[in-house]
């Protein structure tokens, strides 16, 4: 049964220039792991702002409540390359709370826009 859907997009120059504006917002909005790719290089603006648009998309999936922290949300990438979600904290309650039990998560960038679908099963 699905519980929620979440749909976000997010322009990658716009992303970027936040991210240059604000010194410390890719450290609030994202876990180490996320930054990085595996080989330790620092992950692409392009990738991050799908990542970015995926925790946008969690929220709407999960109805968009207020206090969910960006850091509670994961977008894990799998040694296949396939997107995964790890939630813990306020995004795990939240999800406890709506009976989810599992998610799907697409994400994509092209033409100067990065998005991202979420699916919230229960």
């Amino acid at each position: 049964m699905i519980v929620g859907v979440g749909i976000d997009v997010a322009e990658i120059d716009r992303f970027a220039a936040s991210l240059e504006r604000t010194p410390g917002l890719a450290d609030r909005l994202f876990l180490p792991d996320e930054l990085t790719l595996p080989s330790g290089e620092r992950r692409g603006v392009a990738s991050l702002a799908a990542r970015f648009a995926a925790k946008e998309a969690l929220a709407k999936a999960l109805g968009a409540p207020g206090g969910l922290r960006w850091t509670d949300a994961e977008v894990h990438t799998e040694p296949s390359g396939r997107p995964r979600l790890r939630v813990t904290g306020t995004v795990a309650a939240r999800a406890a709370e709506l009976g989810v039990r599992g998610w799907h998560v697409s994400l994509s960038h092209d033409a100067g826009v990065a998005s991202a679908v979420v699916i919230a099963e229960g």
